[in-house]
């Protein structure tokens, strides 16, 4: 059962907004890949309640101190277009208040890059992913088809040498960039798709379902059939003053 984790206080809601104003995406093939990521992480761990998985919510690592909001400092915070945090229950958030988690941090995330992304922006989400405790960081470059990963080791995240069929520690999930797109795969080896492929694999099983039950239905009226005329055949033989059970 989906419940509302946070109830924020007024001075939460000014100090800690949810939005920025801005979209999730800025192309067709960024909203994509963000949905599908999240969609799949969303199946693989929907047995589990201590999974939380959300897309372009903010992530407040530090509750900014008396003095800072005195100072009218702003929050440390970043959007990932898709985290993971292990240990938490599901629920709505406006935002990810890290103090508000039990300090867990999320583990994982992933970014799509996008034209409206400048190295220096993705340089300081670097840096605030590496200061504050993910595990594991994926970016990808729709445009260049080129995937990079990141694994900590110590207080540095490092870069993982070879992408191609590399598997998450934490997840489980293996990617591929061999079809020219980013490509995750489940830990049973079935790969992530997008939500007009899970219809219709929906509608494919249904139509399967239909098929196998008209055929059910077509021996069921074949056995009837039968066991008809084998009546007939037993009546015109009583018919004849022969006795059908002593024919060998």
């Amino acid at each position: 059962m989906v419940q509302q984790l946070q109830s924020l206080s007024i001075e939460d809601e000014l100090l800690y907004p949810d939005s920025d104003g801005k979209p999730l995406a800025d192309n067709t093939i960024q909203l994509r890949l963000i949905f599908t990521i999240k969609g799949g992480l969303d199946a693989l761990f929907k047995d589990r309640t201590d999974v939380f998985i959300a897309a372009d919510l903010f992530w407040y690592p530090v509750r900014l101190t008396k003095q800072q909001v005195l100072e009218q400092e702003e929050p440390q915070r970043q959007a990932p277009d898709v985290m993971v945090v292990l240990g938490r229950p599901k629920g709505d958030r406006g935002s990810y208040m890290q103090w508000k988690e039990d300090n867990i941090a999320p583990q994982v995330a992933f970014e799509i890059l996008s034209p409206g992304n400048k190295k220096k922006d993705m340089d300081v989400k670097f840096k605030f992913y590496q200061q504050h405790g993910i595990q594991e960081y994926y970016l990808y470059n729709p445009k260049k088809n080129r995937l990079q990963g990141w694994l900590r080791k110590g207080k540095k995240l490092e870069e993982i040498s070879q992408m191609e069929g590399w598997k998450s520690p934490l997840l489980g999930i293996r990617f591929s960039t061999i079809e020219q797109d980013l490509v995750l795969f489940h830990p049973n080896g079935e790969r992530f798709v997008d939500f007009v492929e899970v219809v219709e694999q929906r509608d494919r099983q249904q139509q399967r379902a239909i098929l196998a039950e008209d055929e059910r239905d077509r021996q069921r009226q074949r056995a009837i059939l039968a066991e008809s005329d084998l009546q007939k055949m037993r009546d015109r033989l009583l018919q004849l003053g022969i006795d059908p059970d002593s024919l060998p």
